[in-house]
């Protein structure tokens, strides 16, 4: 090996987590991918460079290592106020000593319905369940009982919106997914309307409902989702915004009271428990109420969760949101995100970058693209990176924020970033970042072979 490479190989193996390492072998043994959500697996992360986490409070977590961390993205963005947030915890004690489940409904669940309502005043009912997917199979379930209409019609430019068949089966992990399941979804590009318009006209009487994440790493066009609205509206199907990573983010009632434009159904969670499992289907009366048993239809089984009302969960989401209304939870999100993306991408372009690290999304949803010397994306580089990012102490998978993260917080990232960024540099120089990777490239979640 060049004196060169030898160099590359120290720096690189200077940070080791030897007891993460073996617990991931134990998480393997008992758990299929070693995690139980594919996006936090250690594929994700540079090989043996996957830490598990001991805790984690504020914007810190720390590894069985020892080792501390400052933490973006936490909970795959659903901790948006921070780690054992003082109101949110003091809300779940105090309906723990009361019990969690019951055989009927709880005033737990009144309050928070209300609680819910006043946040996102577009909304007439809500109904509450555990996680995202449940939810918005719910909302395509009911769209396609309330239209007599087979085919889903799904935003090709967002990357997830359920663990169900509707929607894997248009993913490439598609084993074991009936085809005619899978032709039922179609799919149109964000932002064209004259495209859905098409898509729309092609299947004309066949679309049940539009989903969509309403904005994600790019602000919509002028006028496309009232455009959206509009052709929802004259080709009879149903209009539904996936909320889970902008409810909150982009205001208290989410893109929706952001922009203006009321979707019939909506679903959100992630920041809505701030770690705790809550999710929430929410939309008009007239479609929900089908749900429900004061009409004279067929009935539809819209949601029917054992743990949907769990009174702690539900306290969280009640504190969750009582927090972000009265602190300005939202506006401190979007100025730390431009704190922090001005630092990354002044960082990136002093160390000659600013091409190759691209930071992305709203400023309380930052996300960052790593690109090779073509200007591609490259998994190769994203390992360098992250391993970079890792041994300086911040985990970021992405550069989604907490309300807990302070100025110099922002400020150290800032300071690692710009290591990791020469570091890159060097890659770029040589042409190839294999000698800084120390193993195999990060995975993207969705393959058809391990």
């Amino acid at each position: 090996m060049d004196t060169e490479h030898t160099e590359v190989a120290e720096e690189t193996e200077e940070f080791r987590l030897p007891r993460s390492r073996q617990a991931n072998e134990r998480l393997h043994a008992m758990i299929p991918g070693g995690a139980h959500t594919y996006a936090k697996g250690d594929d994700q992360y540079p090989e043996n460079l996957a830490p598990v986490v001991s805790h984690g409070h504020g914007a810190h977590v720390w590894d069985v290592d020892g080792n501390r961390y400052l933490e973006y993205g936490s909970g795959l963005r659903s901790v948006s106020l921070g780690h054992a947030h003082a109101r949110v915890i003091e809300a779940v004690r105090r309906e723990l000593d009361r019990g969690s489940n019951f055989v009927r409904p709880s005033m737990v669940e009144v309050e928070a319905a209300e609680r819910f309502l006043a946040t996102v005043p577009t909304a007439e009912m809500v109904k509450f369940a555990k996680n995202g997917s449940d939810v918005t199979t719910a909302a395509v379930r009911l769209a396609r009982a309330v239209t007599g209409r087979l085919r889903v019609a799904i935003c090709a430019d967002h990357p997830f919106f359920s663990v169900d068949d509707w929607f894997i089966g248009t993913t490439p992990m598609s084993a074991g997914i009936p085809a005619a399941t899978t032709e039922l979804t179609v799919a149109f590009p964000y932002g064209d309307l004259a495209a859905t318009e098409e898509l729309l006209t092609r299947y004309q009487d066949e679309v049940a409902c539009l989903i969509l994440e309403p904005a994600t790493h790019t602000e919509p066009p002028p006028g496309y989702l009232a455009g959206l609205r509009e052709l929802a509206d004259r080709h009879g199907c149903v209009l539904i915004f996936d909320e889970m990573i902008t409810g909150l983010r982009w205001s208290e009632a989410g893109a929706q009271g952001l922009y203006g434009v009321v979707p019939d159904l909506s679903t959100f969670g992630k920041a809505l428990g701030n770690g705790f499992a809550v999710s929430a289907l929410a939309g008009r009366r007239d479609l929900m109420e089908r749900g429900g048993l004061r009409h004279s239809r067929d009935r539809v089984f819209l949601l029917s969760t054992t743990h949907g009302a769990e009174t702690h969960s539900l306290a969280a989401a009640m504190a969750v949101q009582a927090t972000y209304v009265e602190e300005g939870i939202t506006a401190r999100l979007h100025a730390l995100g431009e704190r922090l993306a001005a630092g990354v991408r002044d960082a990136a372009a002093s160390m000659g970058v600013g091409d190759h690290i691209v930071v992305r999304g709203r400023a309380s949803n930052l996300v960052f693209t790593t690109l090779d010397d073509n200007r591609q994306q490259s998994q190769q580089y994203r390992t360098l990176f992250l391993r970079q990012l890792l041994a300086g102490g911040v985990l970021a998978p992405s550069f989604v924020v907490s309300s807990a993260l302070s100025d110099a917080d922002i400020d150290r990232t800032v300071d690692v970033v710009a290591q990791a960024c020469a570091v890159y540099r060097k890659a770029l120089d040589a042409a190839d970042p294999n000698p800084w990777l120390a193993g195999r490239p990060v995975q993207p979640v969705f393959r058809r072979l391990a």
